[in-house]
């Protein structure tokens, strides 16, 4: 039996896996991090429907979840075990962050990496379009219900022809096992292939880590995007972001909130890579993954192991 041209899932370019901080970023250029994603649910689609050789592929349960990751957050993972355990197993750890991606430029120097990062709301945006014209479906778990509104109109402005069967604004507070069970059935009952977690770290990292566990969804923790995409933030100028100042006019935006997540954050992530680079890591050589790999992709196989064709 064979998939319908709208869910048939095509290969995706190679793309180098390195090492930052201890954990595993794979080193997609925007578009690529794009159509992986795209790749990722196609294939869960697949399983799902049963359209997918191989043993147990019909029967396929756990989901991938992706993590946008800037320097934030790897500060957060180096001195969090369980946010490290999460980054470490992820299907997939994206360089969100402009400084991760120069920073793993100059820790595997040997190697040619992409120099720019994969922005959060870009890949929101791209995937969107990728999947206009397939059956996959979207759900929309986080911020606030004024900004979830905001952001489902704006979507379906750019991109009439997409599918949003859900979304949700959880309490701003820790769930209660029933309202995760809840959570988990209303994901489910919407038939979701992709589920967009905006929770901001390390909170939707957890989440994005747990959804896929109990369901054959991408959970993709894409931070500040429903802000930035709804207009309820504005963004930094580009010529900031290319050149690695976001940071910097989002404290100048939000002092008060952000003083310590920057100023403690970035010193962590500078001392980490300086740590890295002395005790070798520029030498390490990064492991190659193809396109196509619905949950292994980002899992950790030993610095210098080059993947030939993952599963």
């Amino acid at each position: 039996m064979t998939a319908p041209p709208s869910s048939r899932t095509t290969p995706v370019p190679a793309a180098p896996v390195v090492e930052c901080l201890g954990v595993p970023i794979t080193a997609h250029t925007r578009d690529s991090a794009a159509r992986h994603v795209v790749h990722l649910a196609g294939r869960m689609r697949e399983a799902r429907d049963g359209l997918t050789d191989g043993p147990g592929a019909s029967g396929m349960q756990r989901g991938s979840d992706v993590h946008l990751s800037n320097a934030y957050t790897l500060a957060l993972a180096d001195r969090d075990p369980e946010l490290h355990g999460i980054l470490r197993s992820a299907s997939l750890n994206l360089p969100d962050g402009q400084s991760v991606a120069w920073a793993s430029q100059l820790l595997h120097r040997d190697d040619t990496l992409p120099g720019t990062r994969v922005y959060g709301p870009d890949l929101l945006l791209d995937v969107f379009a990728l999947s206009q014209h397939t059956d996959l479906r979207h759900y929309l778990l986080g911020s606030t219900p004024d900004v979830l509104d905001a952001l489902h109109r704006e979507l379906e402005r750019r991109f009439p022809r997409t599918r949003i069967t859900g979304t949700c604004s959880p309490p701003f507070r820790p769930l209660t096992a029933q309202e995760l069970r809840q959570q988990a059935a209303d994901i489910r009952a919407a038939g979701a292939d992709i589920v967009w977690v905006g929770l901001g770290t390390p909170k939707q990292d957890r989440w994005a880590a747990e959804l896929c566990a109990e369901l054959p969804v991408v959970a993709v923790a894409v931070g500040a995007a429903f802000d930035f995409i709804a207009g309820a933030k504005r963004q930094a100028p580009p010529w900031m972001q290319h050149n690695g100042l976001e940071w910097l006019f989002r404290l100048g935006c939000e002092p008060r909130r952000l003083w310590r997540r920057y100023v403690f954050g970035n010193a962590r992530f500078l001392w980490g890579v300086t740590r890295q680079a002395t005790v070798g890591g520029s030498t390490a050589s990064p492991r190659t993954v193809r396109g196509m790999a619905p949950c292994d992709a980002g899992r950790p196989t030993g610095p210098s192991v080059r993947v030939s064709e993952a599963r």
